[in-house]
């Protein structure tokens, strides 16, 4: 069990250091893409990447960090796509919010709300046409079940018994509008369970629990033949677009967000978990190593040259 808990812990720390990192450098305005933060539900990507098999194919949303940097866990490439370098993921063209690393299975996020979820259908349909054993992971936001295309893709994943782990990701808002203001209906997990369609609900914010709840997922997909939902919660501790707290919005206050931090924080829930191992010895070196890797990361994009202007129109259609 400590084995466990110290590998969602090196994944939760490793997020956690890399946006510390962007909110100190992002006022320098050298990063030119816009943020979405993954402070708040990092526990959800840590303990499912970790619960998939080896293999697995994952789809994202533009708040992409948490997942990219868990199922990598690469910084390089990373900050070199958020100062728009060539070295980045995408040559530094795609930003923050279109991470990818198709080498270690992450296929594509995507800005686009819902986009990435009828691609994961497609790459289930693929791995079960060819045989596969593979597990097609699409993480999405709450706001995206708004969006028609959510639907359609739940029915042909029960329709076709798809290998498709779907995992709602669920903050209660769409930018800044609560779901009980956006929904004639009180709970996803209950329609959905009228599907053909395993259902698992949960709290995200403990990454043990979450990746154990995954693993009942996954393993509900290889025995039924069917499609797992994951509908887990959490709190989401910044704006929606930025590196700062927006209580003077008007729409959420400052005492939720102590709140969260004292009792709900996922690295503070996995943190005393670990404590009470007696291993404080390993985490602060854990820590230390984590903290490193990212400055040097961080320095090295800096550091690293801007696409070429020959650059700009490879991988897109161009005509004379």
């Amino acid at each position: 069990m400590a084995n466990l808990l110290l590998d969602l812990y090196k994944k939760i720390y490793l997020i956690r250091e890399a946006e510390a990192e962007i909110i100190r450098e992002y006022p320098k305005d050298e990063m030119k893409t816009p943020m979405h933060m993954s402070l708040g539900q990092e526990a959800i990507a840590a303990g499912i990447c970790q619960a998939l098999p080896s293999g697995s194919h994952g789809y994202g949303t533009y708040r992409s960090h948490a997942l990219y940097l868990a199922w990598t866990e690469e910084t390089d490439k990373f900050f070199a796509e958020l100062y728009g370098k060539a070295s980045g993921t995408a040559g530094g063209r795609a930003g923050s919010m279109h991470l990818t690393s198709p080498e270690h299975g992450l296929m594509v996020t995507s800005a686009v709300v819902g986009t990435t979820i009828p691609l994961a259908i497609g790459d289930a349909f693929a791995a079960q046409y060819t045989g596969s054993d593979r597990i097609t992971a699409a993480f999405f936001g709450d706001g995206a079940t708004d969006e028609g295309v959510f639907w359609e893709s739940l029915n042909i994943a029960c329709l076709f018994k798809l290998p498709v782990l779907l995992v709602c990701e669920d903050n209660n808002l769409a930018i800044h509008i609560h779901k009980s203001q956006r929904r004639g209906y009180h709970s996803l997990a209950n329609i959905v369970k009228n599907f053909r369609c395993s259902v698992f609900e949960g709290k995200g914010n403990d990454a043990e629990e979450v990746y154990f709840m995954a693993l009942k997922a996954i393993e509900s997909i290889r025995h039924t033949g069917q499609p797992s939902l994951l509908c887990l919660t959490y709190y989401r501790a910044l704006e929606h677009v930025g590196v700062n707290k927006d209580f003077g919005a008007g729409y959420r206050f400052e005492e939720e967000f102590i709140e969260w931090s004292m009792n709900r924080d996922p690295l503070y829930i996995l943190h005393k978990k670990l404590l009470s191992l007696n291993i404080l010895d390993e985490l602060i070196q854990i820590q230390s190593q984590i903290k490193q890797r990212v400055l040097n990361s961080r320095i090295k994009a800096q550091e690293a040259h801007f696409p070429s202007d020959e650059d700009l129109i490879k991988g897109v259609y161009c005509g004379k």
